[in-house]
């Protein structure tokens, strides 16, 4: 098979790689010169700038030149091709509806392209991009107003969690397909074929609108369920000095009906899908003259989480940030990423700022060239108190307390190098819950305030 991937951001790149690892002949288009260089090059450390995925490089490495080619020209890989994949940015816009400025240029762009290829074979068209349910009916229109012929236009949600994308690729939890089509199934069949009639992995075929509600539907739950932890385990755990959220949480989920992921609590969840796709339903439900507060109170409570902790620190903690030193460990949206889109990091280190911190000492292990360019001072003139550190040692110290921002592993039992860096009074913000030891910090003198605890001072 011939297929196009275009868009090469972490969908696009994640998705084109692995079907080269299948066999298939692939083909990342993107605009941006300068990555279709670096992707090409097959180099780690220029893949990786763009997209830091664990695994990716290798198999961009492997199977570059035989499998998998790259390019910011367009109409030659068209021809011929079976399936064109769109893995292309839908950010929100301000009203929580989506953007498809840049969608809509590249279907105009590709409807041009289709109508005058040589090879009238099918060829089919597949959203993997998220989109508003619906949109697949719009691309169809774009694609067939320029004459093109025996095409079809599917609904191909991915699921992927960043820092895992490359395993669940290979082998996913479930596969949707939505099409109109016999010979879209076929087509997607054949791109698919190794996760058809498999044990484990669900191959749904169904409408293209069913496809793309699935998507938004599985998101906003995911949301909802972080938040009921938040909003609900965490509170009674930071108000109830004798009820131990951890064992709240084992005792809970130890029910099969009732799912671990999403019941440790946490500063709030980011990344590029959760607050956008929750805010892209409600934009839809309100069109539809549906009720929407249940999905307005998980978002509100997820945003509530990124910030609420320094609150506490000032109530709680009697802490005073005007003109004190916090480190920040932790800026990426989650650990094994250095996405910073929607990240906690964001929030807490604005919040910082405005209190009047004098310094903030940052670090995270993969993600601070892409907060650099996330707190540039030109953005505001505060984020010149922003120092990016190379280890948590050099962040924590000098500082007066420290934030603890995400779940990377090699925050968990940081208490040695707490205790080695900073002397108290000292406050330890645990936004994730990431020090077991805590105690032992308690006893030399150190406060302790975690999400779902009780502020414990010395």
């Amino acid at each position: 098979m011939k297929i196009v991937v275009i868009g090469t951001g972490y969908v696009g790149l994640v998705h084109a790689a692995v079907c080269s690892e299948f066999g298939y002949e692939v083909h990342g288009y993107d605009t941006d010169a300068g990555k279709v260089a670096d992707f090409s090059s097959g180099r780690a450390e220029l893949i990786e700038k763009h997209v830091n995925e664990p695994g990716l490089s290798s198999i961009i490495r492997e199977t570059l030149g035989k499998y998998l080619f790259f390019t910011s020209d367009l109409e030659p890989v068209v021809e011929g091709a079976d399936a064109i994949f769109l893995c292309l940015p839908t950010p929100p816009k301000l009203d929580g509806s989506t953007d498809l400025g840049i969608y809509k240029k590249s279907a105009r762009h590709l409807a041009e392209l289709l109508s005058g290829r040589k090879d009238k074979r099918r060829v089919t068209v597949i959203n993997k991009s998220t989109v508003p349910i619906g949109t697949a009916r719009m691309l169809e229109g774009i694609l067939t107003q320029d004459g093109a012929e025996n095409l079809g236009v599917c609904s191909n949600p991915e699921f992927l969690a960043e820092g895992t994308a490359v395993a669940q690729a290979r082998v996913p939890d479930r596969v949707v397909v939505g099409c109109d089509h016999p010979e879209d199934f076929n087509i997607l069949g054949r791109v698919y074929a190794q996760f058809r009639n498999h044990v484990r992995i669900k191959y749904i075929e169904t409408t293209p609108e069913t496809a793309e509600g699935i998507k938004y539907i599985a998101n906003t739950m995911l949301l909802t369920y972080i938040s009921f932890w938040n909003g609900v385990g965490a509170k009674l755990g930071e108000k109830i000095p004798n009820l131990d959220i951890d064992a709240l949480r084992v005792g809970v989920t130890a029910d099969d009906r009732i799912s671990t992921w999403g019941s440790m609590v946490s500063n709030g969840a980011g990344g590029s899908c959760f607050g956008k796709d929750i805010r892209s339903l409600i934009y839809q439900m309100r069109g539809l003259g549906l009720d929407t507060k249940m999905l307005e109170s998980s978002y509100e409570v997820n945003e509530h989480q990124k910030v609420y902790l320094i609150d506490r620190a000032i109530n709680e903690a009697g802490f005073n940030f005007n003109n004190s030193s916090v480190a920040v460990l932790g800026l990426a949206f989650k650990q094994n990423t250095s996405d910073m889109r929607d990240a906690s990091s964001i929030e807490v280190i604005e919040a910082l700022l405005s209190k009047g911190v004098k310094k903030v000492k940052a670090y995270d292990p993969l993600a601070n060239e892409a907060a650099k360019a996330v707190f540039t001072p030109a953005n505001n003139v505060l984020f010149e108190k922003i120092e990016f550190l190379d280890s948590p040692k050099a962040a924590i110290e000098d500082t007066d307390a420290l934030f603890i921002s995400s779940d990377c592993d090699e925050f968990r039992g940081i208490s040695a190098t707490i205790e080695a860096k900073a002397r108290p009074p000292y406050l330890v913000i645990d936004g994730r819950r990431m020090i077991p030891d805590y105690r032992e910090l308690l006893e030399k003198g150190y406060s302790y305030l975690a999400v779902g605890s009780t502020a414990l001072l010395p």
